[in-house]
């Protein structure tokens, strides 16, 4: 029997010094306790702090995106040599893995980075993964590392996710931590406010949606802190930091893919008909559809939004958002298969 998967992820206001530069006193711990879990899962790292690591190699250096982009190139190599020196104490050799959106929305590239995790596995190396940020055609002000580590989990069937973050857990308006959340409502959304760390770029409600996500797709979600004695440890055994409960889902890994990847290329908007027909498990026709977004391929993972502009489902796409613009009105048309879709 396989090992349980378990994905750790570190922001950058969770790993870094005030002056944004990596924390070695941090990672040597991160090193420590996983090397401990290491023995029962299998291993993911989502690391931010690339940035941080190689912004002050940058001459005058303002945080525009390219130079954040020129940070990250500098930053990425810094940082793995520091998880590769800390790890090696316990023996474990580490994996850097640059990511990109396109390894999760088409089918075929996301099996082969599965089998190259499956392949570093087999060898008991833990792979360090970050978004490709120096190639990445997003903006990095859009980007957060949240979003990766759950398409990691969902697509890659984790049981547990691990998101550590600087206030160690949720915090209720009286600045107490909830320990235990059975589900992601309305009432533990409003317990956070908007903002975000100085560093980093995603915060707490950031992870509240990530959290909400992954336990739809059945992820046990912890949110934890690592200014405590052996966070990483004590949260995994639910005595520190905040246990998100996972639903019941009985999804196939195909499923899961697609439902990972709610965060995707591109959305589409369809009209009421075409939300009954969905929630009836049928399959989405073009005609249902009364706009879409952003460009997308036959075969990639797309959102389907409600007019109230909620999502739906997500849908892998039979064809392309240009032949969509072009046969928008054509009857009998399917847009997405009805086995291609999974509710959120």
């Amino acid at each position: 029997m396989k090992r349980q998967l378990l994905v750790l992820k570190f922001g950058t206001a969770s790993i870094t010094k005030p002056s944004g530069e990596p924390d070695i006193e941090i990672i040597n711990e991160i090193a420590r306790q996983t090397a401990i879990l290491h023995k029962k899962y299998r291993i993911i790292i989502v690391s931010s702090g690339a940035v941080g690591a190689g912004k002050h190699f940058v001459q005058n250096y303002e945080g525009t995106i390219s130079q954040r982009k020129a940070a990250a190139a500098i930053g990425n190599p810094l940082l793995l040599k520091m998880y590769d020196q800390a790890f090696e104490k316990y023996g474990i050799n580490v994996a850097q893995s640059l990511l990109e959106r396109q390894h999760f929305a088409n089918r075929q590239q996301f099996l082969q980075l599965k089998e190259t995790y499956d392949e570093l596995w087999k060898s008991n190396i833990i792979p360090i993964a970050n978004e490709n940020d120096v190639v990445s055609n997003r903006e990095l002000k859009f980007s957060d590392n949240d979003e990766l580590a759950t398409l990691i989990a969902g697509g890659f069937g984790a049981q547990v996710l691990m998101l550590c973050t600087a206030s160690g857990g949720l915090l209720n308006k009286d600045g107490q931590l909830v320990s235990r959340v059975k589900k992601v409502d309305e009432e533990i959304l409003g317990m956070v406010s908007k903002s975000k760390t100085a560093l980093g770029l995603g915060g707490m409600a950031s992870k509240l949606t990530f959290t909400h996500l992954a336990n739809k797709m059945g992820i046990k979600v912890i949110i934890f802190g690592m200014k405590l004695a052996d966070g990483i440890l004590n949260a995994i055994s639910e005595n520190a930091g905040t246990t998100f409960l996972p639903q019941d889902a009985n999804l196939s890994a195909k499923n899961k893919w697609i439902a990972s990847g709610a965060i995707s290329v591109g959305s589409v908007t369809i009209d009421a008909g075409a939300s009954k027909a969905l929630l009836n498990r049928k399959s989405l026709l073009a005609v249902g559809i009364s706009g879409f977004e952003g460009e997308f391929e036959a075969g990639e993972l797309v959102e389907i939004l409600d007019l109230n502009n909620q999502i739906l489902a997500v849908g892998k796409a039979k064809i392309s958002s240009q032949t969509l613009q072009e046969n928008l009105k054509v009857q009998n048309l399917i847009f997405v298969h009805a086995d291609d879709i999974v509710l959120i």
